[in-house]
């Protein structure tokens, strides 16, 4: 058995922006000088596909990485680092169980499908505003599309979407490891709490903007007054339900879109074909995902011959998992037509996976069909930079140009 101080194995530079603009030849290069880990500033990196798919579902012996990360940051006691220790993606055991077990329902497949009208009509309203400019960052567009879609879901007033953006995109940025990001992160922090609980008030006196929505956030009322969790975790829930939602979808349709730019032959068939959509969601999700999962060993783990002790931190680029060679074939060809089933982690493993990701399927999916159809012949205005590797990757802007159309 060897010790990690005993491998021979390779730095990945993850917090350099050359890194995130290009970390394929980095990869490729970690890969030639151990099968499936390399190290980081802090800690390790998982970085073979087989490796990330037997390691994330060992909860048993690792969990998120948060309460390292709040030590990092010297941010112990304090609002962000209380939501971050203490949120349902940080939760194990019973007190985990007990929350996924009220929302895994609300999120289900067929919840995502009933959702499906809410998320044209969020997206369609985006498009009548932004379509007759002819130009713009899609990244900033598309940002308000799945605030949008978690507002009208839980039935929280759409004004407050500027506000909600401002924080939530700070809040993006969490897991980036940027050590002066935490004033800004309080900040943040507060604001989407203070959301919450006035989201929450308005319900309990009757009130709502929409007549017939908003019913995710009254089956969690009803949860919460029968004792199923805590004011406390009701709205630590509702922060987590927007930031989860945020970023990642967001990330990713700007992601595809930049993609779309190269392939007019697919972009010109999303605007016809929503079951092609989802084909480009999913080819999307392995070839550029944006999520580097970082956990934190709560036991020694023994992996093919490697003991990892316990206390050390593991990142999980699945970002790039789906362009490894030993386990797709073509990895770096972007083929929505693959034979067989896309094995992407997109969504992590384990009793963490992801509860949105059919909300986010379906939402990534309507949404890019209508923009096909609204926005033609798009094209790259500026060049593009991008955002730190570590937390969610993606662009940090997208600006194009396009020929305005017509609402059917």
């Amino acid at each position: 058995m060897q010790t990690l101080a005993e491998l021979d194995l390779m730095n990945l530079p993850m917090e350099e922006a050359g890194f995130s603009a290009d970390p394929w030849p980095h990869f490729t290069a970690a890969r030639g000088q151990h099968p499936w880990l390399a190290k980081c500033a802090f800690g390790y990196v998982v970085h073979e596909y087989e490796a990330m798919k037997d390691l994330l579902v060992q909860d048993d012996k690792m969990r998120l990485a948060t309460g390292m990360i709040v030590q990092i940051f010297g941010a112990q006691g304090t609002p962000w680092g209380r939501m971050l220790e203490n949120g349902i993606a940080c939760q194990t055991g019973a007190d985990h169980r007990r929350l996924r077990f009220t929302l895994q329902p609300l999120f289900s497949p067929k919840q995502a499908n009933l959702n499906r009208a809410l998320m044209r009509d969020v997206i369609s309203g985006l498009l009548d505003a932004w379509v007759p400019r002819g130009a713009f960052d899609f990244e900033e567009f598309i940002s308000n599309f799945p605030i949008g879609v978690i507002c009208r879901m839980i039935g929280a007033p759409t004004a407050e979407i500027p506000r909600l953006r401002s924080s939530l995109e700070t809040l993006g940025l969490q897991f980036a490891m940027d050590v002066t990001m935490l004033p800004a992160l309080q900040e943040a922090t507060v604001t989407l709490d203070e959301f919450a609980r006035q989201v929450v008030a308005d319900r309990r006196a009757g009130r709502r903007p929409v007549d017939g929505e908003g019913q995710l956030l009254d089956v969690l009322l009803e949860a919460t007054d029968a004792g199923g969790m805590s004011e406390r975790e009701l709205y630590d829930l509702l922060i987590f339900l927007f930031a989860a939602g945020y970023d990642t979808s967001k990330n990713m349709m700007t992601w595809i879109m930049y993609d779309l730019l190269d392939r007019p032959e697919h972009y010109r068939r999303c605007a016809e074909d929503l079951a092609f959509c989802e084909k480009i969601v999913e080819e999307s999700f392995r070839f550029h995902s944006v999520a580097n999962i970082p956990r934190l060993t709560t036991a020694d783990v023994v992996y093919r011959g490697v003991l990892v002790p316990e206390g050390t931190m593991l990142f999980f680029p699945v970002s790039v998992g789906g362009r490894d060679p030993a386990a797709f074939p073509e990895p770096d060809a972007y083929d929505p037509e693959r034979v067989g089933v896309n094995r992407h982690m997109a969504f992590g493993r384990g009793a963490h996976l992801c509860l949105g990701q059919y909300i986010a399927r379906a939402q990534i999916a309507e949404g890019l069909q209508l923009i096909a159809r609204r926005m033609r012949n798009p094209r790259l205005a500026a060049p593009v930079t991008w955002r730190p590797f570590f937390g969610v990757w993606g662009l940090k802007g997208l600006p194009i140009e396009f020929e305005p159309a017509p609402a059917a």
